[in-house]
């Protein structure tokens, strides 16, 4: 179980600043969703744990500076689902969701029948067996992004970066691999940072979310504090109803405008 922290990051592409000073503690075994209209800043949150873009300030795990780790240390500490993943047409998915073991081979070795193991059991678990045998190329963009989840989870790292992670998943798949994440979370007390599109998706997996507008963190907390119908309609442009289960479940709903 691992703690990630962020100390007033930064993040600047050109002369346009992305993020402005994101300050958060996400506890081990916590699930911190991000959300927010697109060009808020989620993403480049993300990427700057993953090591994909530069930034200032500060980022931490288990209190340490991340970036003094070496990469492979790094690779073994933060697993990160991109938007957008490069993938090799003609590596077939077992290659594929394999490559989430390098962390733990060394320079000159292979992988083991554990590091095998494994990986047939997150196949198994995200119904993706079938895929195992099956080139890249000939899958659709959901089959691929199931995948790419497969691989994070396949590397076992304390703390899962997840970027739009079921943006191309239909309704059926996107619960399951998001059962299974909250599975792991609560079974190996893994420590999940998410962003997502999916409100309702957001407020019924994660334990805060974290609204930014502009780079700025405008609302924080639960999803029945957050969630609420004049924040998302000011943040947001939208009109929607929030409508809370008896469960806790907050359900947003956006509404037609009058003509």
């Amino acid at each position: 179980m691992s703690s990630l922290g962020f100390e007033c990051l930064n993040v600047r592409y050109g002369t346009q600043e992305a993020l402005y000073a994101f300050t958060d503690q996400v506890k081990p075994g916590e699930w911190l969703c991000l959300i927010g209209p697109n060009g808020a800043g989620k993403s480049s949150a993300l990427r700057a744990v993953a090591g994909i873009v530069p930034h200032r300030g500060n980022i931490t795990v288990d209190g340490a500076p991340l970036f003094e780790r070496s990469p492979r240390r790094r690779a073994a500490l933060v697993a990160y689902v991109p938007q957008s993943p490069l993938m090799p047409d003609d590596m077939t998915g077992g290659e594929y969701v394999l490559l989430g073991r390098n962390p733990y081979i060394g320079y000159f070795g292979s992988e083991t029948k554990h590091d095998r193991a494994l990986v047939a059991d997150v196949l198994d678990r995200l119904d993706l067996r079938a895929f195992a045998d099956r080139r890249l190329g000939t899958l659709s963009g959901g089959e691929r992004q199931r995948l790419v989840i497969a691989r994070a989870v396949a590397q076992e790292a304390p703390i899962l970066l997840l970027d739009e992670p079921t943006s191309a998943l239909d309704i059926g798949h996107q619960q399951q691999a998001l059962e299974l994440v909250d599975r792991l979370r609560r079974e190996h007390g893994l420590t999940v940072v998410s962003a997502m599109h999916d409100l309702t998706l957001a407020g019924l997996y994660a334990d805060r979310l974290a609204l930014l507008h502009q780079g700025h963190v405008v609302a924080s907390g639960d999803a029945a504090h957050v969630l609420r119908p004049e924040t998302l309609s000011e943040f947001y442009g939208v009109s929607v109803s929030v409508h809370h289960e008896p469960d806790g479940t907050v359900v947003v709903v956006p509404r037609r405008s009058s003509v």
